[in-house]
């Protein structure tokens, strides 16, 4: 047997040994202490006391020596330190009509206020037709007979399937339409939409032309509809006669339209419809510019009328997707063609691990929405995969065993959903009978990913689902949260299952995935770069709190600037910390291991069911009641949503009323203007009235943070609890007004109204 003291002792005169060398000798120790070996002129010692003492010295050393990083680590050092590199080899994975002879362009903006910016573009002289590359590029490849979308629409009770081929012969021919009806290359084209495969169709007819897509959630009211008309200035409107909400049955939305035109000051050329036999749109009036889809569509089929996929340049907008801003206008978010394209191509395969043919994702989300965007449409089509276009609720279509069925019934690969979804599917099944008798028919087998996104994940829902992931379904299975916005186009974080990806596009090789940790968004993503830096713009240590920030470039799915508006996207971003970094909203840490973990937000935006408000438009909507003098909206806790908007509101009666609780009439005008100025998902969850309660700075500014804090301790029961209030508050005595009326709210009603997704842990 060789002498233990020789084989430890190139170990312990160099820390420099690879970690894989430390963890044999350590092996080795294990087995030889397990027993007693003969002793010997070479080792005239019990081998077993010798190992008990390099087990701790071997302990210390693995501690000390150098951690080998993770695929994932390797490919995000990459993607930062050498950009150029790493986004050329990606572009090489698409089609490009005129290919980019480098892949990253930085420069500097000047503003019309003498203000200047530094800002970059991605693929600055290539050209691209993204519609070509989600279908054309499929069918001339050879895989024109795989499936690419398959519409599920339990609200209906129908199921469709398009493959490459088919989808081609729809979007070539809408496309014609479109072009018939004056639609051009760099025209906005607006559509509101349920979830119908011809949305889809819509969408990539429009870029087909190398137009501009602007998407409005289906339903929004007419004010909101009305806002994002006037600031895209569409050619035209494409529409349906109706959308269907859940069990409620049909959505007319011919009165939304119309009451958005009548608002708007801008009035676009056409209007097309796509009737729908549950509720159709009649009369269709041609002299308002209104055209029945399928009767144009019959009439471009009947005469061969097909258009082909025009180019644009890389720098050009794909689309436009409108977000809440916090003075309540929204803000256009401009997408940038290639850089879109190229990122989504290695999102969809690296973080997805969606390979292509074959694969299966199902996003549940709506196409309104950045998610529906790149996860529905875009990235799964771009990778020749299949993408489940779902019409329905989590619960109650028929019930919560929905995604379980279509996982089971279309093979699906991997789910992506708000972690709202996950808390009404418990909420109704609250011992996972559905999931468990999905599981153990082995209908869940081939699902290797569920991704949580839209608002923060509470570590209780991660922890369940990881449990039923690894009992159920694929090996190594995991639930992923991961974070993003509008504005990143794709996750800023998030655990990748397809590493190799990153290093090598048509790499197979296979790397086990990063650890979750629940509560995390996992690490971050290529191309972004994240910070967490103090108020003055510093970064800080490891695990501290403070802003979360992007450094320039973002990665090439992320925004320039915003439509028509360079000055705001400044403002709104940039200005924060002087120009040097991109300012998300968002607070957090990064913790020693490089995981991100997004606490809240910094602004004044509210996140219900991962749908974002500002604060501002709920005010607006609710100072527009005659009998409202002041109002101020925060986010409480709500068990399923995650968040609801509450209202804090003075009167402007003479006599104000002693009690927090408001009569059910003015609150019942309340809700229905803000349904009617925003629509019915941005509904208060509560509502307290009260004197002298809202509390100011010196300079005017409300202190909804205060507000804010006051609320989720009384969800808590913690009425007394401190809270934090800055020192330019005009009158502290008033905070202590609000915790009196917070209190007396909850006492009589809210208690039972308001509950957190998961219990505070009591210090």
């Amino acid at each position: 047997m060789q002498d233990a003291r020789s084989a430890f002792g190139p170990i312990k005169s160099s820390f420099r040994f690879q970690r894989a060398a430390i963890m044999t000798a350590l092996f080795w120790c294990s087995n030889t202490a397990a027993y007693r070996c003969p002793r010997s002129p070479r080792s005239p010692f019990d081998v077993r006391g010798l190992a008990s003492q390099s087990f701790q010295r071997v302990s210390l050393l693995i501690q000390m020596a150098p951690k080998t990083p993770h695929a994932q680590d390797e490919v995000q050092a990459h993607s930062i330190q050498e950009p150029e590199s790493f986004w050329a080899h990606q572009a090489e994975q698409l089609h490009w009509h005129k290919k980019p002879s480098r892949a990253l362009a930085r420069s500097t903006k000047n503003l019309s206020n003498g203000i200047s910016h530094s800002s970059f573009t991605w693929f600055p002289d290539g050209e691209i037709s993204t519609s070509y590359n989600c279908v054309d590029r499929h069918v001339k490849n050879g895989n024109g007979g795989s499936t690419a979308i398959i519409w599920d629409s339990p609200v209906t009770g129908s199921k469709e399937k398009y493959t490459y081929s088919q989808l081609l012969q729809e979007v070539e021919t809408l496309a014609g339409v479109l072009r018939e009806e004056g639609v051009r290359k760099g025209d906005v084209v607006l559509v509101y939409m349920p979830m119908i495969p011809s949305a889809l169709f819509a969408i990539l007819a429009i870029s087909r032309l190398g137009a501009i897509h602007t998407v409005v959630f289906g339903g929004f009211a007419p004010a909101s509809l009305a806002q994002r008309i006037e600031a895209s200035k569409p050619r035209a409107i494409m529409t349906a006669s109706c959308g269907i909400e859940g069990s409620k049955g049909p959505m007319d939305y011919k009165p939304f339209i119309e009451g958005a035109l009548h608002k708007s000051k801008y009035k676009p050329e056409k209007i097309i419809v796509w009737q729908r036999e549950q509720l159709r749109w009649h009369p269709v009036i041609k002299e308002r510019g209104e055209r029945s889809w399928q009767v144009l569509v019959k009439s471009a089929r009947d005469r061969g009328i097909r258009a082909e996929a025009v180019p644009v340049k890389s720098s050009d907008g794909i689309y436009i997707i409108y977000t809440s801003g916090t003075t309540g206008l929204p803000k256009g978010v401009l997408r940038e063609a290639g850089g879109h394209a190229v990122g989504l191509n290695l999102s969809i395969k690296y973080l997805f691990g969606i390979h292509g043919p074959g694969d299966v994702i199902f996003c549940a989300s709506d196409i309104g929405w950045v998610v529906g965007h790149s996860y529905i449409l875009y990235a799964p089509l771009l990778a020749g995969a299949t993408s489940i276009l779902f019409e329905g609720k989590p619960i109650g279509t028929p019930n919560a065993s929905t995604f379980w069925r279509i996982i089971e019934e279309h093979k699906v690969n991997v789910l992506s959903t708000a972690p709202t979804a996950l808390r009404a599917i418990r909420r109704d099944d609250p011992e996972n009978k559905f999931f468990e008798k999905a599981g153990q028919r082995g209908g869940l087998k081939q699902l290797k990913g569920l991704f949580l996104a839209g608002e923060r994940s509470e570590p209780s829902i991660v922890r369940m689902y990881q449990g039923l992931l690894e009992k159920y379904c694929a090996p190594g299975a995991q639930v992923i949260d991961n974070w993003w916005s509008s504005e990143s186009g794709s996750p800023i974080s998030g655990l990748a299952l397809n590493v190799a990806a990153g290093k090598d596009f048509t790499s197979i090789e296979v790397h086990r995935a990063l650890p979750i940790k629940p509560g995390s968004a996992g690490k971050p993503m290529p191309g972004f770069d994240v910070r967490i830096v103090n108020d003055e713009g510093k970064e800080v240590g490891k695990g501290q709190m403070g802003n979360i920030v992007l450094a320039v470039p973002l990665a090439p799915t992320g925004f320039t600037t915003l439509f028509n508006d360079e000055e705001r996207f400044y403002n709104g971003y940039m200005k924060r910390f002087e120009g040097k970094w991109i300012d998300t909203g968002d607070s957090g840490m990064l913790d020693e291991d490089g995981y991100v973990h997004v606490m809240s937000r910094s602004d004044d935006i509210i996140n219900v069911a991962a749908h974002r408000f500002s604060t501002g438009s709920i005010e607006q909507a609710i100072a527009s009641h005659p009998d409202i003098a002041e109002c101020c909206v925060v986010g409480i806790p709500d068990a399923l949503k995650g968040h609801l908007p509450f209202a804090f509101v003075t009167l402007s009666t003479a006599e104000h009323p002693e009690s927090a609780i408001p009569d059910d009439k003015p609150f019942k005008e309340v809700q229905r203007s803000i349904r009617e100025q925003i629509g019915a998902i941005a509904a208060l969850g509560g509502m307290i009235q009260g004197k002298g309660m809202i509390p100011k700075t010196r300079s005017g500014k409300t202190l909804r943070r205060v507000l804010r804090e006051l609320v989720e301790n009384a969800v808590h029961g913690e009425f007394e609890k401190e809270v934090q209030v800055p020192a330019t508050v005009e009158d502290a005595g008033v905070v202590e007004v609000a915790r009196a009326k917070v209190k007396e709210y909850f006492q009589l009603k809210g208690a039972d109204l308001h509950k957190a997704t998961e219990e505070r842990a009591k210090l």
